[in-house]
C-alpha cells in the first residue's frame, strides 16, 4: 500500500500557490467543463470556461456559478461584468474534441477582443437572449442572473442564474427526464487543466432505508417508472 500524505491548514498556506491552486482544485473531484458566454452592453462578446457549476434546485431551476474576485473591466474579469450589465449569460458543455481550443478561453485576452472569434467558436442567439450561446455545444443553457453573494474570505463572486431556457439533442433525453450527456460527449474537468471523457457504470433507484440494494440500471435510456 503506498504510504498516505497529510497536509494540515498550515502546509496548505506555506505552499506555492500555484501548486496549492492545483491540489485544492481537484480535492473537489471531476466537474463539467462549461463555456460561459456573455455580451457587454456594447455588444461585445465574450467566452470563459469554467469549472464551477453547480446545481442549486429544480423549483425554480437554478444553477450556480464560482467567479474569481472581479478586477475592473480594462484588466481582466469580462464575464462578471457583462453578467452585471445584461443580467443575462448563457452555460455549454463542451465536447472532449474542443478542450485544446476551449481552455484557451481561460487565456486573458483584451476586453475587446472576442473569444469566440479568436478561437473559433460560433455565437447563436437563442429566445430574445443579448448573452450568446456557442453553436458547438451539445448542451446550451440560457440563464437569467437573479443574486450575487460575495464570499467574504476570498471576495469570490457566486452568481445564482435561474434557467430562462435549455436545449439539447433530443436522442439523449430520456423518459424520465434524465439527461445522458456521456453519449453526447461532454469532457470533466479535474483540477484545474485535467481533462476526461467519463465511463457509465449504472444507474441507481431511489434508495430507501428499507431497501439494502437499490435496482441497479445498466440501460441508461431505459428509465424508471416513475416518471
Amino acid at each position: 500500500m503506498s504510504a498516505i500524505k497529510t497536509l494540515i491548514d498550515l502546509d496548505l498556506e506555506l505552499m506555492p500557490q500555484r501548486r496549492r491552486g492545483r491540489l485544492v482544485n481537484s480535492l473537489s473531484g471531476f466537474k463539467s467543463a462549461n463555456l460561459i458566454g456573455t455580451a457587454s452592453d456594447s455588444s461585445r462578446l465574450n467566452l470563459c470556461i469554467v469549472s464551477s457549476v453547480v446545481h442549486l434546485g429544480s423549483d425554480p431551476a437554478l444553477l450556480g456559478v464560482v467567479f474569481r474576485p472581479p478586477v475592473d473591466r480594462e484588466r481582466g474579469s469580462h464575464t462578471y461584468w457583462n453578467i452585471r450589465e445584461t443580467g443575462c449569460f448563457t452555460i455549454n458543455h463542451v465536447v472532449a474534441e474542443q478542450t485544446l481550443k476551449a481552455h484557451q478561453a481561460s487565456a486573458r485576452y483584451p476586453h475587446e477582443t472576442s473569444e469566440f472569434d479568436e478561437l473559433g467558436f460560433t455565437p447563436v442567439f437563442r429566445c430574445g437572449f443579448e448573452a450568446p450561446a456557442v453553436e458547438e455545444s451539445p448542451v446550451r443553457i440560457g440563464l437569467e442572473r437573479v443574486d450575487e453573494w460575495e464570499i467574504p474570505q476570498n471576495r469570490c463572486r457566486f452568481v445564482v442564474g435561474q434557467i430562462r431556457w435549455v436545449e439539447f439533442p433530443e436522442k439523449a433525453w430520456c423518459t424520465d427526464g434524465y439527461l445522458d450527456l456521456e453519449s453526447l460527449d461532454v469532457a470533466a474537468l479535474s483540477s484545474l487543466d485535467g481533462y476526461h471523457r467519463t465511463r457509465k457504470m449504472h444507474r441507481l433507484a431511489y434508495a430507501k432505508p428499507d431497501v439494502e440494494h437499490p435496482e441497479a440500471m445498466e440501460d441508461f435510456m431505459k428509465g424508471w417508472p416513475d416518471a
